[in-house]
């Protein structure tokens, strides 16, 4: 599809990736963010901006969110108030989010379904957690001596530099539905990459798992956001841990 191409959240770790593939390709991009440089600036929750800067647009990546969630919907129902009729959506979303507990991941799921009712072309696409996200989390627990590990929960990470690449291509494509969900390479589990990440800061220390209780646990040790099936993902996490530990958290960044 042909068209300028608007971008939510352009502004985050993803986000700035995805505008710069983008532009790479050729094609005319605007980044809709509150703290978004240039004519675009707009608050999705409050509505401001957003139909200036969806005027004569012909596919919007919205990438836009916000852990925990909770202005998400409200954002999502005023970007597709917004958007003209055959406006392309391409969502990104998170595998699992269909049969999760999670809170977030039931807000993700909230979204897509959204998406799907607004009688607007769309394309969505799950993937799993980015290696980013999982180095800052992997950052947080070994910051004390003993590094406790929920026991069972695994992740399936992925380089968000390859989530950015098949994100532009949808853009630039026809609308495909739901597609099927694109995992990293491996299936980890915490401690797995505790000691990956450990090692690549030449730290030594100890790991210890930890049962978690609850329902929430419960289907993290079940698996729900993996997607072994569907590992399509090249760099592992500890090529990239070897690409140099970022220096700052990715939590800080989206």
């Amino acid at each position: 599809m042909d068209g300028t191409i608007l971008v939510t959240g352009g502004t985050g770790i993803l986000g700035r990736q995805v505008i710069a593939d983008l532009r790479r390709a050729g094609r005319e991009v605007r980044n809709l963010a509150r703290s978004a440089d240039g004519p675009y600036r707009g608050d999705l929750v409050t509505g401001q901006g957003i139909a200036e800067a969806a005027d004569g647009v012909s596919t919007v990546v919205h990438l836009a969110s916000k852990p925990p969630g909770k202005t998400d919907v409200q954002a999502a129902r005023n970007l597709l108030k917004a958007l003209a009729p055959g406006t392309h959506v391409v969502y990104i979303s998170i595998v699992g989010v269909d049969r999760h507990p999670y809170s977030y991941y039931q807000v993700k799921h909230a979204v897509e379904q959204l998406v799907e009712a607004s009688g607007l072309p769309y394309t969505i696409l799950r993937t799993t957690q980015f290696h980013d996200f999982m180095a800052s989390l992997c950052r947080t627990l070994t910051r004390s001596p003993i590094v406790p590990v929920p026991l069972g929960w695994a992740s399936q990470p992925i380089a968000i530099s390859e989530v950015s690449s098949q994100l532009a291509t949808l853009a630039m494509g026809d609308p495909a539905g739901r597609l099927a969900d694109m995992g990293g390479p491996q299936v980890l589990s915490f401690r797995e990459m505790v000691e990956l990440y450990l090692a690549a800061e030449d730290k030594r220390k100890r790991v210890v798992e930890v049962l978690v209780p609850g329902r929430v646990s419960k289907a993290f040790r079940s698996g729900y956001q993996l997607t072994p099936e569907h590992a399509v993902g090249r760099i592992t996490f500890e090529e990239f841990l070897r690409g140099g530990v970022p220096a700052s958290s990715y939590f800080k960044k989206a």
